[in-house]
């Protein structure tokens, strides 16, 4: 670790040595568009363990073979004239919301009293402005944002995920699971950390790559469905099909390091910004407590959500179980 983080500090602000540079975790970390106010920082004081040199970062998504966007005349956005029309009006980025104003929207500090139609999914004033609804992060529904093809400004509060990430993290090496990620600030309830990136294969290739891989579910570590929306009777062909699926392994952010916990402080949701682009939905990470500055942050990798706990029961399926180490007070005991 300390002669990878020697050659960046001493010789990768000279001219020259582009493969090695192009190679370097810390140079990557820095072309990334928020890297000034917002670093990401890779530390290890445990040990003489390096990122995997393979791993390259990046601070957006990729689209891998055989995967298609929405071709731009089917992308459409709302029309809203400001933010407050986004709010209080028929915003089109909410046509999937249900009607609804509850008690929590009127708490908070709406101007003129005014009620929302649909569930907004984000405070939009007062000190918790840009943090999710508790009603919202106690769930799994999706959120629906504003976006580059809509008329609002990028000052709408329904952008935040498309605002990018606002909080510094840092890569550490943990004692024993590997490398985790923690931030250098408090983080509040409800507050967007950031998404989980990486190439966007298509199911098959997923399948593929599992099968290449000497442990089939140690890929699974990596590998994120984006399954929300799929649909055997969706009017959307990519829909119904099998999903796309992201692989950060080898290219990723700063969260394809985030660990496992079975009493994770954040949770994923899926986000949505385009309605063409349900199939490519992102996976954006949201603190469902607040979160000290320094404590590792994890989120879980089955929501709450297997057949583990029986599996567990059986000697025999335990020899093909991944052992989970978070050491909650609720652990599991397996991942899956």
């Amino acid at each position: 670790m300390d002669e990878a983080t020697r050659q960046h500090f001493y010789y990768h602000g000279e001219p020259g040595r582009e493969n090695e540079k192009r190679n370097c975790h810390f140079c990557q970390i820095r072309l990334f568009a928020t890297h000034a106010q917002f670093p990401v920082t890779i530390v290890n004081t445990e040990d003489d363990a390096v990122l995997d040199p393979n791993f390259r970062f990046t601070d957006s998504s990729i689209l891998g073979r055989g995967v298609e966007p929405t071709k731009n005349e089917f992308l459409t956005g709302c029309e809203c004239v400001d933010s407050e029309d986004c709010q209080y009006n028929t915003c089109n980025c909410l046509q999937d919301i249900e009607d609804d104003s509850s008690e929590e929207d009127s708490a908070d500090g709406s101007p003129g009293g005014k009620s929302r139609r649909k569930v907004y999914a984000y405070h939009s004033h007062g000190t918790r402005a840009g943090h999710l609804r508790s009603k919202i992060l106690a769930s799994r529904h999706p959120i629906y944002e504003c976006h580059e093809s809509c008329a609002c400004g990028l000052d709408c509060p329904n952008r935040v995920v498309e605002r990018g990430r606002k909080v510094p993290l840092q890569v550490f090496r943990t004692k024993n699971r590997g490398w985790g990620v923690r931030s250098t600030v408090d983080i509040k309830k409800g507050q967007f950390v950031d998404k989980y990136m990486g190439e966007i294969i298509t199911a098959q290739e997923a399948n593929r790559r599992r099968a290449k891989s000497h442990i089939a579910q140690r890929k699974d570590v990596y590998l994120f469905a984006l399954d929300k929306f799929s649909d055997p009777d969706s009017y959307d062909e990519r829909l119904r099909g099998p999903p796309l699926e992201v692989d950060g392994e080898f290219m990723s952010g700063p969260t394809r390091f985030v660990n496992h916990s079975c009493e994770p402080n954040m949770r994923i949701f899926a986000r949505v910004g385009d309605h063409a682009d349900k199939h490519l939905h992102d996976l954006a990470l949201f603190a469902i407590r607040d979160i000290p500055r320094g404590e590792e942050l994890t989120f879980d990798y089955v929501d709450g959500i297997d057949d583990s706990e029986n599996d567990a029961l059986d000697p025999e399926k335990q020899k093909d179980m991944t052992r989970c180490l978070c050491g909650s007070k609720s652990c599991r005991g397996y991942l899956w």
